[in-house]
């Protein structure tokens, strides 16, 4: 059954990853750098900041951090431990697919798709009673993650575990954050 598991996703990597061409490749090479999104987050904090009050924004900022911090730690534990060859390094797959970029890292599980979506599940739950938009919060998740299939650095099951962690890990930090803002900051008040 685990191999049959893999086989499909090599083949929807082979299939997803074949959509793209030259015409969106700096497309794609631009989503998937980390620094370019840093402008969106700093939109949500303020957004955040504008319907509270800056104790709560900076408490929501530094466990968002942490979040972070946290969510990289982790996958680098899983990547070191599972040691899974990202397609880009894999000899029986690199030749059927358009690879655009070559880390030498391991490929399970997905830290783009992880930390992204752990952050804007975080940053939605803060902002979902302020704004009926915030749901757009998840297009920054969804975005990186295809980004990595895209330049062929990670299978589906990557990109889908991963984002399956970063909903468990936005929720608890989230919830470490609402607890640090009801005992502590209202208490200071």
């Amino acid at each position: 059954m685990f191999d049959s598991i893999l086989q499909l996703d090599r083949k929807i990597l082979i299939f997803l990853n074949n959509l793209g061409n030259e015409n969106w490749d700096a497309f794609w090479l631009f989503i998937t750098n980390q620094k370019h999104w840093i402008p969106f987050i700093l939109l949500l904090l303020v957004l955040i900041w504008v319907k509270t009050n800056w104790k709560y924004a900076l408490v929501v900022l530094l466990v968002g951090g942490a979040l972070g911090g946290v969510s990289n730690e982790i996958v680098d534990l899983f990547k070191e431990t599972i040691q899974r060859l990202r397609p880009n390094n894999d000899e029986s797959i690199k030749h059927l697919i358009r690879v655009l970029k070559n880390p030498r890292s391991f490929s399970f599980l997905s830290g783009h798709a992880t930390t992204s979506t752990a952050l804007s599940m975080y940053l939605f739950l803060h902002l979902r009673k302020y704004y009926k938009f915030a749901i757009l919060a998840f297009i920054w998740p969804l975005l990186f993650a295809y980004s990595r299939i895209y330049l062929g650095v990670h299978y589906p099951t990557d990109i889908t575990v991963g984002m399956l962690f970063g909903i468990v890990f936005g929720i608890s930090f989230y919830k470490l954050s609402k607890y640090i803002i009801e005992k502590k900051i209202k208490k200071v008040k």
